[in-house]
Formats: C-alpha cells, sequence, structure tokens
C-alpha cells in the first residue's frame, strides 16, 4: 500500500494530486512540523521533510522522484499530460517546468517563510522578504507568457508540472506576492483549481 507522509499547503500537495490521478491505491496521512523531526520519521526521511512516500517497507523522498515513481506505477494516467504518455519531447518538457517550480520557483520562497533562520534584526528580515518577493514576482513573467499562448505550461492539457505552480501562486497569494501585472495568471489559476483531482486533495487537505 503506498503512504503519503504530507503537511497541508505545503509542495507535497503536488504528489497528492499525482497519487489523486493514478487511480492507485493509497493513503495520505498528514503530519505536523514537529513530527517530522521525531525519531521514527527520521527513520524513514533523515532529513526530517514531507513529501515521504512509502511502499511496504521502502521510503522515497524528494518531490521529483516520488513523481517520477507514481508516473512510472500509472504510466497511462497522463501525470506528464496526455501528450506526454507517448510524446518524449512533451514528457520532458513537462519535467522541464516541474524541475523549475521544484528548484527554482521554490527555492525563491525560502527567504520568505524562513526569513528569521537566515539573518539577524527585524529591519534586516524585512528587508530580505521585501527582495524574495520582488524576485518570485519576476519568475512569474515565464510562465505568464506561455499561458497566454496555451491554456498549461506545457500545452492543452493538464501535468503535474501545472500543479506545483499552482500551489506556488497560492503560496504568493499568501505572502500577498503582487501578481496583478502579469495578466494570463489568474486565468491559468482557475483552470489548474478546476480540475477533480485538484479539488479532492484541497478538500482533503482543508484547503478549501
Amino acid at each position: 500500500m503506498l503512504k503519503l507522509y504530507y503537511i497541508a499547503g505545503t509542495c507535497s500537495f503536488v504528489p497528492h494530486v499525482a497519487l489523486q490521478w493514478s487511480g492507485l491505491e493509497y493513503v495520505a496521512e498528514e503530519v505536523g512540523r514537529d513530527t517530522v523531526k521525531s525519531a521514527e520519521f527520521l527513520a524513514l526521511n533523515p532529513q526530517g521533510q514531507v513529501p515521504l512516500l512509502t511502499d511496504g517497507n521502502w521510503a522515497l523522498s524528494q518531490n521529483i522522484a516520488i513523481i517520477d515513481y507514481i508516473n512510472d506505477l500509472a504510466p497511462d494516467k497522463g501525470i506528464y499530460g496526455v501528450a506526454a504518455n507517448n510524446d518524449p519531447k512533451a514528457r520532458a518538457k513537462a519535467r522541464q517546468w516541474l524541475a523549475f517550480a521544484n528548484s527554482d520557483l521554490h527555492s525563491g520562497f525560502k527567504p520568505i517563510f524562513g526569513a528569521a533562520r537566515m539573518i539577524e534584526g527585524e529591519e534586516a528580515q524585512n528587508k530580505l522578504k521585501t527582495n524574495a518577493c520582488d524576485a518570485v514576482a519576476k519568475m512569474f513573467a515565464g510562465i505568464d507568457q506561455v499561458v497566454a499562448q496555451q491554456d498549461y505550461l506545457t500545452g492543452n492539457s493538464i501535468s503535474i508540472a501545472d500543479v506545483y505552480v499552482y500551489i506556488e501562486m497560492h503560496w504568493a497569494q499568501r505572502c500577498k506576492i503582487d501578481l496583478s501585472q502579469y495578466h494570463n495568471l489568474n486565468a491559468f489559476y482557475q483552470r489548474v483549481e478546476a480540475d477533480d483531482g485538484i479539488t479532492a486533495v484541497l478538500k482533503a487537505q482543508r484547503l478549501i
């Protein structure tokens, strides 16, 4: 039995959706930020982070690795987009956007969420957050240009890369990052949110 450990609203939202799309039998267990530092959890993932996927006694961490594994178990479910099932270029493009969301864009939020751990002094922390918010906003420019031409990042079918960008737009809202200059992002956000699998995970994680 597949089991996903997640913290609601974090990047573990993404493999949760992948599991929902896959049709595979799974359970999802919400854990607290204290739980991931417990000896029991660290025995499964010494990094003390989510997401964490277990398959029996076997454990796997890191978003991209987990998503790839789910895709390998359910290769016909369009996790990287419908076209990606038979087109290696489409699959590679989806992975490109997934890597961007997982590394570049996600890393941009770290100074916003963790300024107090990075630098001392309230003034310096606020400056760091302001600069980070500006940098994150600029990273959405390329996404806005792409979804001006097509419904999703890889074409006209949704992929797991869209899900990662969607949850990061959710973070941007929480952080009050102004994305209003990008006129195509809101429609993109609404298209992604309308997906049945995403709606199911939003409800499961009590985000709506």
